[in-house]
């Protein structure tokens, strides 16, 4: 038996060792690949304080900060079949779908809820990319839908984040068929002459971006958010040319008219109060208007320096 091996050299190392750092405190920016400590992450609402990259931020995330004192409520979305084309790839499609929900704790690639932002009323979803990109089947499908039809039933506006990658492959026809359901809900808010606003996020591509996200009356982009139908290369190899710097980019598409601004996300919430209120025939929003305490107020009978 060694004793300086066995005994000695384990019990030194074990003083002298440094304790392992979570990997989970930590996030490097893609962009700058500044190293970022995650509750000022969080705080920050996902974008890098060094660079002002937009990173992606879940639904729950994003409306915790949106909603007045965080709270909103969850709008029911009707079920729709398991695995309507028994699809199977790699592995079967009910398996894809049980490993991103328990990656995402959601129960599909979109959250539909109801809330107020300073003090004003609305319907809101966003899509959540971390689910199978966000990809656009029959619930994303029912839930724009019932969104819609809650907002004409409580004549609020709709808000609606997109995030996505496109159709849903594993539902072939059944998912492409949103694209003209979804069509039908937004003509249901203009029929009902409510406001729909759509913030488009990084990425929207594929057949969201041909349908419910390039509708809104007002559209608005995240800073650098891709933004597109086909990928660029698709395109450079199908025109033969090269494309410009910056192009299906948020800042490239305001510039050229298909939209309307380009909004970081510490701004967004002030931005969409103010255009939600015009857009609703509303008084224009007042920043800080919880009435004052009863005490503090001051009476005809009652001097100030008397207090």
């Amino acid at each position: 038996m060694n004793w300086i091996n066995n005994y000695v050299r384990p019990t030194i190392n074990s003083l002298f060792s440094r304790r392992e750092t979570p990997d989970n405190l930590w996030t490097k920016c893609p962009e700058c690949g500044t190293m970022l400590f995650h509750r000022e992450l969080k705080e920050n609402q996902q974008v890098c304080g060094e660079c002002g990259h937009h990173m992606l931020i879940t639904p729950r995330e994003r409306f915790e900060h949106l909603f007045d004192g965080g709270i909103f409520t969850e709008i029911e979305v009707p079920d729709v079949p398991l695995d309507p084309l028994t699809f199977k790839d790699q592995k079967k499609y009910p398996e894809r779908i049980k490993a991103a929900q328990k990656k995402t704790g959601e129960k599909d690639a979109i959250l539909v809820v109801e809330g107020e932002i300073g003090r004003t009323p609305i319907i809101a979803a966003a899509q959540d990319f971390s689910f199978m990109g966000g990809s656009m089947g029959m619930y994303v499908g029912n839930a724009i839908i019932a969104a819609a039809e809650r907002a004409v039933a409580t004549k609020r506006p709709f808000i609606l984040f997109s995030a996505a990658g496109g159709a849903r492959m594993q539902e072939g026809i059944l998912s492409l068929m949103q694209m003209p359901r979804t069509t039908v809900a937004v003509q249901m808010l203009r029929e009902a002459g409510l406001p729909y606003i759509v913030v488009l996020t990084h990425p929207t591509t594929g057949g969201v971006t041909a349908s419910y996200a390039m509708l809104g009356d007002v559209q608005i982009a995240e800073p650098n958010a891709l933004i597109g139908f086909a990928g660029a290369r698709v395109i450079e190899q199908t025109i033969g040319e090269k494309l410009p710097e910056g192009f299906q980019r948020s800042e490239y598409l305001l510039d050229h008219g298909m939209l309307d601004r380009v909004t970081h996300r510490k701004d967004m919430r002030d931005e969409l109060v103010t255009i939600v209120r015009m857009l609703m025939g509303m008084s224009p929003p007042v920043m800080g208007d919880l009435p004052a305490p009863k005490e503090a107020a001051e009476t005809p009978d009652q001097p100030a320096e008397e207090k």
